[in-house]
């Protein structure tokens, strides 16, 4: 088992240097960098008032345009004066310090500006997370116990009906029935607690931060609960089907015992695989959609306006690292197969 971790901790290496190369080498290549950004913004300032002065860099902008030197000098300023392949390997080098150097975009730290974000991202996902598999399971369960009964295609009706609507449409209705947009104002439509926040008591501050989480994660949580409900419900049902259930029925064993001392351990494999990956993706993931409907500055908002702006330090820098959250779920994944299922050996593979 230590073989297998060590190897597939060393295989993360090229995986992770492969992603980061594709990426550089695209990042390249899009047309309309920082560099051709900033020329295009500092022509249209000339074009509109004549001569002005570059604070940032100290350069001296003319209203005929930019002339080979300013363009070099901003060149330098980002860091593309240098041949691409120097570029890279000096990001890398960074990187693996953790240092993702500085927005473009945002003139901030790319560490602090993902900091700053995470409190979103983790509020959404976590709480999505927690509702999807607290549901999900043991309703997916009592739907497979149930198959072809009255509850289970009322609630299959139901969970399909939520599945067909997207999350940033149902978002929507949700602001119009409960955000005051045309019928009840109930719930708070902007960040993640009021404005007054700071002076309020502890228990007022735990149900403010949690109303103001109730629509967000209520559209960002249905299409997920069809999901992992319907792959459940198969999953259970499969195992129920298979002939060693009847054995144990055979041998006098109650529902209960056949249920969570044979069905359960294989049943929940399929299941388990996909929970530290998606745990740990709670942590860093957001949705555009959702985050612009409810005014939420999350890790969505944030990875849209970086790849609108060529901001690269922040895409490259993100995806650096979220690539190694990536692969080390993908590692955890695996293993959580020989928790569930002790059965489960990587000696084969380590030897």
């Amino acid at each position: 088992m230590l073989f297998y971790i060590l190897k597939r901790f060393f295989l993360m290496i090229p995986t992770l240097f492969g992603v980061m190369v594709i990426t550089f080498a695209i990042t390249q290549f899009v047309p309309g960098g920082p560099v051709e950004k900033m020329i295009a913004q500092i022509e249209g300032f000339n074009k509109a008032g004549g001569e002005v002065r570059a604070e940032s860099s100290g350069m001296y902008r003319g209203d005929s345009g930019l002339d080979s030197e300013k363009i070099a000098q901003l060149k330098k300023l980002y860091g593309f004066d240098q041949p691409p392949i120097n570029r890279f390997f000096s990001m890398m080098k960074s990187y693996i310090a953790f240092d993702f150097g500085t927005s473009y975009y945002y003139h901030r730290s790319v560490f602090d500006l993902v900091v700053s974000r995470m409190p979103v991202s983790m509020s959404l996902g976590l709480w999505s997370f927690f509702i999807v598999y607290g549901v999900c399971i043991p309703l997916g369960i009592k739907k497979a116990i149930s198959d072809g009964s009255k509850f289970d295609l009322i609630s299959s009706t139901i969970i399909l009906v939520g599945y067909a609507i997207p999350g940033f449409v149902l978002g929507v209705l949700l602001v119009v029935l409960f955000g005051g947009g045309s019928f009840w104002s109930v719930f708070p439509l902007r960040g993640l607690v009021s404005d007054n926040w700071s002076e309020l008591g502890l228990g007022m501050q735990i149900l403010d931060y949690l109303w103001h989480m109730v629509l967000p994660v209520t559209a960002g949580a249905v299409g997920s609960l069809a999901v992992m409900t319907m792959l459940t419900k198969n999953s259970f049902l499969e195992e129920i089907r298979k002939q060693y259930v009847l054995t144990a029925r055979a041998k006098g064993l109650s529902e209960q015992q056949v249920l969570y001392k044979h069905v359960f351990k294989n049943g929940i494999i399929p299941i388990i695989t996909g929970f530290p990956g998606y745990f740990i993706a709670s942590f860093f993931t957001g949705s555009l959609l959702i985050e612009t409907i409810f005014s939420l500055q999350g890790m969505g908002l944030l990875a849209y306006e970086s790849v609108l702006n060529r901001d690269y330090p922040v895409v490259l820098g993100t995806l650096y690292f979220f690539t190694i959250i990536g692969l080390i779920c993908r590692l955890l994944s695996d293993l959580s197969y020989v928790l569930v299922d002790p059965r489960i050996s990587f000696e084969s593979v380590d030897a």
